[in-house]
């Protein structure tokens, strides 16, 4: 078959049509079939079209010029390779079903390609994710990485259950010793058994920022030292952890669910969290600002690792008042 380029899309005749009703390539219209570049390319990499004027390697380097062309012709070509109908649709494709195609089938996935190092905008992601479910599809990026190798995430947003209640710790007096918040004795051993504070010694407890902040802002905390000295380590603790505000709004969330938060450090995130229903903690936490970005090369290394020691990789932050979670998982298309 014979096409035509016209600087944007390739032009078939009407012969051209078998191609979409057998393999769902282009957009039929009245004057025939119109093919992406991404389309054109793959199909003269086929020999199953000639486009006037131009050899494969010719047709390459005037699309090549466009940002990003040759990164989508890759993800293309590779969608097509593993038997999906591929087309330009929302963001960069859509994929359907295997075995579906347009006009006989609905798109499954909505595709976004881009770069290993690209930062990712979460505020930006949850609208695209939610963009995408109101559409009924899955929201997958396609990750090209520094030598030209794909990796497949898909992205959701998940709505955690309520877990298991926690026991509560009732009003808890403790003291401030500097930068620490110390509980003893009874008070101790009442917040040890709802999930709070880490031991010192048989007698104290200690209690991290995020837990003195979140059990003073629900009146479950007194300070011997008055609350001048509370209000002082409250102040001292925003000032040092420019991300605690964030890590305060996904904690504070987690314990309202009845899920329970303890520090993630060791695995290079803000929290672990249980959900009372193992001894193992099931799931990362990574708590951010609404406006908070982060490269997608950080997000990979997240997801291997949280899918090393089986949890689930996710990523909170506030959007519209409430906290959402981002949920990262690698898949195999």
């Amino acid at each position: 078959m014979i096409a035509t380029f016209d600087g944007s899309s390739v032009n078939l005749g009407r012969e051209g049509k078998v191609l979409y009703d057998q393999s769902g390539f282009g957009r039929p219209g009245a004057g025939g079939l119109t093919l992406s570049p991404e389309e054109a390319l793959y199909l003269l990499h086929r020999n199953k079209i000639e486009i006037e004027g131009y050899t494969f390697d010719s047709f390459l380097a005037e699309c090549a010029a466009s940002p990003g062309f040759f990164r989508c012709y890759l993800v293309y070509r590779d969608i097509r390779e593993r038997g999906y109908v591929i087309q330009p649709g929302p963001h960069d494709f859509r994929v359907y079903r295997r075995g579906q195609r347009p006009a006989t089938g609905q798109s499954h996935y909505v595709l976004r390609v881009l770069p290993e190092r690209e930062l990712i905008r979460f505020e930006a992601i949850v609208g695209d994710v939610r963009s995408a479910l109101h559409m009924r599809k899955h929201y997958v990026l396609a990750v090209v990485d520094d030598e030209d190798e794909l990796t497949y995430y898909e992205v959701k947003l998940p709505r955690l259950e309520k877990a298991a209640d926690c026991a509560g710790a009732g009003i808890i007096d403790a003291k401030v010793f500097g930068t620490t918040v110390i509980a003893e004795h009874d008070a101790a051993a009442a917040l040890e058994q709802a999930w709070f504070g880490t031991r010192l010694d048989a007698e104290r407890l200690m209690l991290s920022p995020t837990e003195t902040v979140f059990l003073a802002g629900r009146g479950m905390l007194r300070c011997g030292g008055g609350p001048a000295s509370l209000d002082t380590y409250i102040e001292a603790s925003m000032a040092s952890d420019a991300d605690l505000r964030a890590k305060l709004a996904a904690y504070t969330h987690l314990r309202d669910l009845g899920y329970i938060p303890r520090t993630g450090y060791k695995f290079g995130h803000h929290f672990r969290v249980y959900s009372g229903k193992s001894t193992h903690s099931e799931m990362l936490v990574h708590a951010l600002d609404a406006d908070a970005g982060m490269p997608m090369s950080v997000i990979s290394r997240s997801v291997r690792l949280a899918h090393s020691v089986r949890k689930k990789m996710l990523f909170a932050c506030t959007h519209e008042n409430t906290v959402c979670y981002i949920e990262f998982a690698r898949i195999k298309l």
